[in-house]
């Protein structure tokens, strides 16, 4: 995965506290920009559609913030009327009134109604946030279920076009930044709303002149936030690129670091990393610095602010317009004003990211799919292995054929093999064998039974492969020998092991067959790894083996082992040999000699040699450098 693609959904520098767009720290819009959805309306209502199956939970947590906002919204006006019933007390007492006093039972009446409101919130915002939990975590698990399902109905080719981290990343990363908005930031919005259209109700009745006042800073904050996020977030966007060259330098150094030891650039590496790490010290500094310069602005601002309400308020006092507790009740709502203003603010600016990454899993779900499954059904104890490919063309593009009328008989039994040089379609033919792709035009037949109108799950449990590049997952040798055939019982894993000559390294191993092999896999050598997949193909017992340079990574002591395991594993059963080194097909029963997709020799080793054509050619070749290498070693 690329170092764009491992940082945390829907940000960047600055979410945290202390950042621009952080808890509390005022100004709206200071984000790191978020990525821009194509069609922001159409893959808001399409999210929307994975909602509404929840619209009633939906409508209970709308309720429940908007209960738990308002109670907590009362709150100060409430306060206020404790402060005038002890300033009224207070004055009374300075003005000599007969029996004036203080009414701390009134007080505590309004402090207990205050506790009682407080709770009551609380439990409103709890129940808020419990049902949305229950409504995101559905929603996604749903939008994963769609998109695993997706995965597995798309053919080869949307793999070989995308990265591992490109996928990865819209099937973690913006699935994870879509349910953290719903968790999170929905409800947010909606309380933020909510606040703000109640403070705003609230200072109308205690005083709207007072309200005008406050509402007038507003343009001057603006034009402050304005100012200062154009110039912070191309310093942050700058902070950001230098991150992922640091990022990716780190990854791509200490993933070759044997390759960096062994060359000796060390120093050198050391110095690019000083380099870009000198550049990103510069840029967050600029970003921090200038984004941090707008909380002292807007303090000042919001200052003055309270200065003129109360200035402006004592005045109404003294003219017994409203109350002291008024005063201090709209200070509250003063304070409390700009907070819903910012949340709203960055809200929206995740909610733009959170629609952008699920434009991008839409963009998934709505690949082209492989051909609707075939009901055709062939068991591998029915096959005889006699495989046809009938005047067929595949192309990648339309407009450039790779397999043009390619017509192939091949026997029950024969061991073929496939060469040709690099990009002449030997991989595409056994690719088009399994159905990872679909023949452009033409067919291909097993036993008679055009592959088209198979179920592929079936087809492909025909086949057992053995590729040059090794695959083993995380878990232990036992269990990656048993992915051959499920449900295999432990004698037949390590008779499995045996054959491949496998037996004897994993015995050595402290673990034995219980060695766990981490992602990949290296605490075993090529070799080892590329005997435990042999393994694996011996016990899944196909009716058809595909053999890809099966034995090009081990020494040549092994290699003679693991040829004789696969001659006996051969025996009666149809095998598609792609060889690069031709040493090893001369025992083939028939050789395919394909250059630019078509077969242009075919016989025995004994029968191409003699025709002196491009397979002779290129046999010779190959010997002599072979030659040459071991007169020269």
């Amino acid at each position: 995965m690329s170092a764009q693609d491992k940082r945390p959904p829907g940000g960047g520098p600055g979410r945290g506290p202390g950042g621009p767009g952080g808890p509390g720290f005022g100004p709206p819009g200071m984000m790191m920009p978020a990525q821009k959805a194509k069609n922001f309306k159409g893959s808001f209502r399409r999210l929307l559609g994975y909602l509404r199956p929840y619209r009633f939970k939906l409508l209970a947590v709308l309720l429940t913030a908007i209960l738990s906002t308002v109670f907590s919204i009362l709150s100060p006006k409430i306060l206020g009327h404790a402060t005038d019933k002890l300033f009224n007390g207070i004055m009374a007492k300075l003005n000599g009134e007969a029996g004036a006093s203080i009414d701390f039972a009134g007080i505590w009446q309004i402090v207990v109604l205050l506790a009682g409101l407080y709770v009551v919130s609380s439990l409103f915002s709890y129940v808020q946030q419990f049902l949305m939990a229950g409504v995101a975590q559905r929603t996604v698990y749903s939008l994963r279920n769609e998109v695993s399902a997706k995965l597995n109905r798309l053919p080869l080719k949307y793999f070989d076009t995308k990265t591992h981290g490109e996928i990865l990343s819209r099937v973690v990363n913006d699935v994870d930044n879509i349910a953290n908005t719903l968790q999170q930031s929905l409800t947010q919005m909606i309380t933020s709303l909510v606040t703000l259209i109640g403070i705003i109700v609230m200072m109308l009745t205690i005083s709207p002149v007072l309200t005008i006042i406050l509402v007038l800073t507003l343009p001057l904050s603006f034009l402050v936030i304005k100012a200062v996020a154009g110039r912070s977030q191309v310093y942050f966007k700058k902070q950001q690129e230098e991150l992922g060259r640091l990022n990716g330098h780190v990854e791509e150094m200490y993933t070759g670091h044997s390759i960096v030891k062994a060359f000796g650039r060390e120093e050198k590496s050391k110095a690019a990393f000083g380099e870009i790490n000198e550049r990103l010290y510069h840029a967050g500094w600029r970003a921090q610095f200038v984004s941090g310069v707008i909380m002292p602005l807007m303090s000042f601002i919001g200052n003055i602010g309270y200065v003129a309400i109360s200035v402006v308020g004592g005045i109404l006092v003294t003219k017994r317009s409203i109350t002291v507790g008024d005063i201090q009740a709209f200070i509250q709502y003063a304070r409390q004003f700009t907070m819903p203003i910012t949340q709203t603010a960055n809200i929206a600016n995740i909610i733009q990211s959170t629609i952008a990454s699920a434009e991008r899993v839409f963009e998934l779900l709505d690949e082209e799919e492989e051909r609707p499954e075939e009901q055709g059904r062939l068991k591998s104890s029915d096959v005889h292995g006699d495989v046809r490919f009938d005047r067929v063309r595949f192309s990648y593009k339309a407009e450039e054929p790779l397999i043009d009328n390619l017509s192939i008989d091949v026997r029950s039994g024969q061991t073929v093999a496939i060469v040709g040089p690099t990009g002449a379609g030997k991989t595409t033919l056994v690719n088009l064998l399994m159905r990872f792709y679909e023949v452009s035009d033409g067919s291909i037949a097993i036993d008679g039974n055009d592959i088209s109108k198979l179920k592929r799950g079936d087809l492909r449990s025909l086949f057992g492969m053995v590729l040059q590049d090794t695959w083993l997952f995380n878990g232990t040798i036992r269990d990656n020998i048993a992915y051959g055939r499920e449900g295999a019982t432990e004698e037949e894993v390590v008779q499995a092991a045996r054959a491949a000559y496998a037996d004897h390294f994993i015995r050595t191993l402290p673990d034995g067959y219980d060695t766990v092999l981490n992602e990949e896999a290296s605490n075993l050598s090529q070799g080892q790894k590329q005997l435990l997949t042999i393994a694996r193909a011996i016990l899944a017992d196909p009716a058809i083996l595909i053999l890809d340079e099966a034995t090009s990574s081990v020494d040549t002591r092994t290699e003679i082992h693991i040829q004789q395991a696969m001659n006996r594993l051969m025996e009666g059963r149809t095998s598609f040999v792609i060889a690069h080194r031709l040493s090893t097909i001369r025992d083939a029963d028939r050789i395919l000699v394909m250059n630019k997709g078509t077969v242009i020799e075919q016989g025995t080793h004994e029968e191409l040699l003699a025709q002196g054509g491009f397979y002779a050619e290129l046999y010779n070749s190959q010997f002599s450098s072979g030659a040459a290498v071991s007169a020269t070693s």
